[in-house]
């Protein structure tokens, strides 16, 4: 059994990335998730973490703007899952602080108790917005990509498994990480929560990876038969594709993680989840004969890529029935602001 109770899974595929155009064509060629070893080792920051907890403390502190950070705290009793509580609010609570009194905090903890050590931990801290200079003296190199860079700080934590819309490429920077990984069709099988009312704002699985409930969630064994395990060491990196639910652990008294996020398609295409929150609204709940017809039509204009809904109209009266661009795009963008204001 690993530490997760989970029988033990296949590991995540290694692969070798020696120079930056290697990184580059497997960044585009790949469709499944792969571990990099070693890529980042030579970070300063990932040697100030191998050197101690403290002294990648002090590296980060070097670098911090004079600003608040956010963060997420929970009570020792939540085991660092940051999750819900029995009336299905989240079991933390949100909190700003510079960034001094924040890790002043895990100073005080050294040596305590593990069980009695309240959960902290910071998620997706812009690496630009937050850090003077941090990402100049750690670069990753990902060609033409303008990437979101972010940093994920804290002692041990358990983080539900969620998916994101952007592709992702994670660094372990200090400590141990554990990611659970699991293909983006499994999620009937994970028993996602409500979309709306979420810890960080994607639907996250209800199953406790640490102990799985198989009584209330039987299918979860489906999604473990095509789960697949990445265990990074400090330097080592994982590609997540766009759409993969991943549960992530971090095993040591104290992490860093450096992610990347960027998306191969245009931005003026939007969010996705928008759309589904959207005909949630205004389908789900009509007749089922209604529903039916409606499927039907998402299926015509928007599943089959809409050739057939276009192809018997003069390509100057196709309107965003054609494929869409950064000024089509933005004119729909328009209208649905104008008829969700009504």
């Amino acid at each position: 059994m690993t530490e997760t109770g989970l029988a033990k899974l296949p590991p995540v595929r290694v692969l070798d990335a020696p120079d930056a155009a290697m990184l580059d064509a497997l960044l585009r060629q790949e469709a499944t998730p792969f571990v990099i070893r070693g890529l980042v080792r030579d970070w300063p920051l990932v040697q100030a973490g191998l050197e101690s907890d403290r002294a990648a403390r002090a590296y980060l502190l070097a670098h911090a703007r004079d600003r608040e950070f956010v963060f997420s705290s929970a009570q020792p009793d939540a085991g660092g899952r940051l999750f819900y509580d029995a009336d299905m609010a989240v079991n933390f609570r949100m909190g700003k602080a510079k960034l001094p009194e924040i890790f002043a905090g895990f100073d005080t903890a050294r040596g305590q108790d593990a069980a009695q050590v309240p959960t902290v931990y910071l998620g997706s801290v812009d690496m630009h917005e937050f850090f003077y200079g941090l990402a100049d003296a750690n670069p990753m190199p990902l060609g033409s990509r303008i990437p979101l860079a972010s940093l994920w700080i804290g002692n041990a934590s358990r983080i539900a498994a969620h998916n994101d819309f952007p592709d992702n490429f994670a660094c372990c920077a200090a400590g141990r990480r554990r990611f659970t990984l699991f293909p983006p069709d499994q999620f009937a099988n994970l028993y996602l929560g409500p979309i709306d009312i979420t810890p960080a704002g994607r639907p996250i699985s209800m199953v406790d990876f640490a102990a799985p409930d198989f009584t209330t969630y039987p299918r979860f064994r489906d999604a473990l038969a095509t789960a697949q395990v990445a265990e990074l060491e400090p330097g080592d990196a994982l590609f997540i594709p766009s759409l993969w639910y991943h549960h992530v652990e971090g095993l040591s008294d104290f992490n860093i993680l450096v992610n990347y996020w960027w998306r191969d398609t245009p931005r003026y295409l939007g969010q996705p989840h928008n759309a589904l929150h959207h005909a949630i609204m205004t389908i789900r709940d009509l007749p089922e004969e209604e529903r039916a017809i409606w499927q039907a039509m998402f299926d015509h204009y928007v599943f089959s890529g809409g050739e057939a809904a276009r192809a018997h109209l003069p390509e100057k009266g196709r309107g965003v029935l054609a494929p869409l661009d950064a000024q089509t795009a933005q004119r729909l963008h328009h209208f649905l602001l104008r008829s969700l204001s009504l």
